[in-house]
């Protein structure tokens, strides 16, 4: 197996290659550039661990967003089977080609807005998504992949905080939501560890997290997915309304609350996972 470590310590740094390439943040592309090797390296580290893997071997993997390419070094040092980069900056590209002229095949760059992709039909499995996810795009991107997540052995994803806290936001919490269902019946999602502005550059305004998501293999049919989006779109959608009104609209809905042994005067906030997904198989 190529150690493509050693390639990658030949690169000049992070900071080195944004000033030659002139490399300002495009707030527009919701770009934050991690240009800090300890943490990037951390990402993988704890990733990697977590799944009680030593390396990226045998696997495809896909980072959307590379920007100066950071992330990218340190998923390459984890010697994957291909690292495959999706990427809309120009100028990114033009760094990541860099990379490309030292490991070869190891790297294929895709200019292409990654919300157009089916990364799920891309590559062999298994198949693992490591990316510091653009701001702007990075809820639809989560939707989507979950949507397909038995086609993956994991994300490893940056959020905005807020965004990893309702995430992984439990029954009673306030920032328990659509999200939060989803991603809670599909995946063990468990958070690597939280980030200060000041790692970044430009310094956003508010703190990042790191979460993994892990597939559950739970057999839930697409019908099903469809009938969880309705639900929790109308439940969440008046979240302060019992749910007895805010699902009136459902066909079947207080056969179905009764059937379950769901108090109707509840709120959207107080059902679990898996009695929104009971739900949705009862209707």
């Amino acid at each position: 197996m190529i150690d493509l470590a050693s390639y990658i310590n030949q690169l000049p740094s992070l900071r080195a290659t944004v000033e030659t390439h002139g490399l300002m943040a495009k707030k527009a592309l919701g770009q934050n550039f991690l240009l800090d090797s300890n943490i990037t390296d951390k990402i993988i580290r704890l990733s990697l661990e977590k799944q009680n893997l030593t390396d990226f071997a045998h696997a495809d993997v896909f980072e959307i967003g590379p920007g100066p390419g950071g992330l990218t070094r340190a998923i390459l040092k984890a010697n994957p089977q291909k690292l495959t980069v999706v990427e809309m900056d120009e100028r990114c590209i033009a760094i990541m080609e860099e990379i490309k002229s030292l490991v070869g095949e190891k790297l294929e760059i895709i200019n292409s807005d990654a919300l157009k992709i089916d990364f799920g039909k891309l590559g062999n499995a298994p198949r693992h998504i490591i990316s510091n996810l653009p701001y702007n795009i990075s809820v639809p991107l989560l939707t989507g992949w979950l949507m397909e997540i038995n086609n993956f052995n994991s994300l490893t994803l940056m959020f905005q905080k807020e965004v990893a806290d309702r995430i992984t936001a439990t029954p009673g919490n306030k920032n328990y939501g659509r999200i939060s269902v989803l991603a809670q019946l599909l995946c063990k999602i468990e958070r690597l560890f939280d980030l200060n502005p000041n790692c970044f550059v430009p310094a956003p305004k508010i703190w990042s997290s790191v979460l993994l998501f892990q597939p559950l293999g739970n057999d839930i049919s697409k019908e099903n997915i469809k009938k969880l989006e309705q639900l929790t779109a109308l439940a969440f959608g008046q979240r302060r309304k019992m749910i007895r009104q805010s699902l009136k609209s459902l066909p079947g809905i207080e056969a179905a609350l009764e059937k379950l042994e769901i108090p109707n005067s509840w709120r959207a906030e107080q059902l679990s996972p898996q009695q929104f997904l009971s739900l949705a198989r009862t209707l």
